[in-house]
């Protein structure tokens, strides 16, 4: 049966041909459409959207109060096949210990010795957390396994939750391998990657990612990176890159040279970075990630310059054990309008069409697409930030 939404008393479309013209620029990007109404088939694709004075009949109804409506939001970086519990790093953090990427091996050691059903229960609760504060699309990276069996057996419970499941078994060099390098960039390009990709297009990732840090003993330089992102896109994953986290570094160039569909933190950027990402806009969205910089006491990157540059910036939770454990969106849009000079238009765009866009999908509330949507109990968008850390925005179950 078919349902009309109606009662909305603001409807995000990220479809500027569809705004209503009557607000300011911000408005304009997200396509704002006031009292508006839209109507979702049996099988969950919107079949129409505009004023709700023009909405045509549906063979059910649903009056949402007067609550704004927006596309649920897109997570594009997220860890979230882990166990154990790094909350005393944390705490040590907020007391000034600096972070390198060591305690990546706690949380290694707790997920080899969960079982798969602890695993894939942690990921559930995860996910529904996701959803609970607006999240409809998620993508999920392994990286806390660094085994064969581990790596795949990550990436096959993350399959159980999204298609967008991401092979990073270049997060960091285990310990069993810290003499030998070499031999375990050996592992990641060869059996692993073999085994992530033997079933063609089934793949277990899409993507394949790593964390390219020169300031980090743990993670990848210049050239093991190369090495890693060439063998993953010559096996027909798309790239993803951790670059510029602690410090100036080669991540983010490399990235936009080899055409990665996103480069994540970029929180160290020189000028040359900047026109590297300028020149491959609209193939290289740089994903920020401001719940690592309030994790970390760590500077947050210039979400403003980037975007006055002529940047793609999307915005990710990057939900994980060690430098962001916390899985909100919502509280990623506050801290980028309150600390990189977004606006909330801005950062609603960044966290649902351009992060949708380094997913290789299209996220706008149109004819022909799917509804994915979140409501808030709230009349606009610009609630997200300026009622930070109140949950008022779910994902709309229809």
């Amino acid at each position: 049966m078919s349902l009309l939404l109606t009662g909305i008393a603001e409807l995000t479309t990220n479809d500027p041909s569809r705004g209503d013209g009557l607000g300011d620029p911000g408005d304009a990007l997200l396509g704002i459409v006031r009292d508006a109404a839209l109507v979702v088939s049996a099988d969950g694709v919107v079949e129409w959207v505009g004023p709700a004075r023009e909405a045509p009949d549906a063979d059910s109804r649903r009056d949402l109060g007067g609550r704004a409506v927006i596309p649920g939001f897109v997570d594009s970086h997220s860890h979230l096949v882990f166990a154990g519990d790094r909350s005393a790093e944390f705490a040590a953090r907020m007391t000034g210990t600096p972070y390198d990427g060591g305690g990546i091996a706690v949380s290694v050691a707790a997920t080899r010795a969960a079982s798969d059903d602890e695993l894939r229960a942690l990921v559930a609760a995860r996910v529904a957390e996701m959803r609970s504060q607006g999240t409809t699309t998620v993508e999920i990276k392994s990286g806390y396994g660094l085994t064969l069996e581990d790596e795949l057996r990550s990436l096959r419970i993350a399959r159980d939750f999204t298609p967008h499941t991401t092979f990073l078994g270049a997060h960091v060099v285990p310990r069993e391998y810290a003499s030998d390098r070499a031999a375990y960039v050996d592992l990641v390009t060869g059996p692993m990657l073999d085994a992530v990709v033997a079933d063609g297009p089934t793949s277990l990732a899409e993507s394949i990612d790593v964390f390219c840090e020169p300031h980090s003993a743990h993670a990848f330089d210049g050239d093991e990176a190369r090495a890693v992102l060439e063998a993953g896109r010559a096996a027909g994953l798309a790239i993803r890159v951790h670059g510029n986290q602690l410090g100036h570094g080669p991540g983010v160039r490399l990235a936009c040279e080899l055409g990665a569909r996103s480069v994540d933190h970029c929180t160290f950027l020189a000028d040359a970075d900047v026109e590297a990402l300028v020149a491959a806009r609209g193939t290289t969205v740089a994903t920020l990630l401001p719940g690592v910089e309030f994790s970390t006491r760590s500077p947050y990157p210039d979400a403003r310059a980037l975007i006055d540059a002529g940047v793609d910036v999307a915005l990710a939770s990057d939900c994980n054990p060690g430098t962001c454990y916390s899985s909100s969106i919502p509280f990623a849009i506050a801290l980028a309008v309150r600390e990189m000079g977004m606006t909330p238009a801005e950062a609603l765009h960044a966290a649902t069409a351009v992060s949708a866009r380094s997913l290789g999908l299209d996220r706008r509330i149109a004819p022909g697409q799917a509804a994915e949507l979140a409501v808030l109990d709230a009349p606009s968008h610009l609630h997200l930030a300026y009622r930070a850390g109140v949950p008022i925005v779910r994902a709309l179950d229809l």
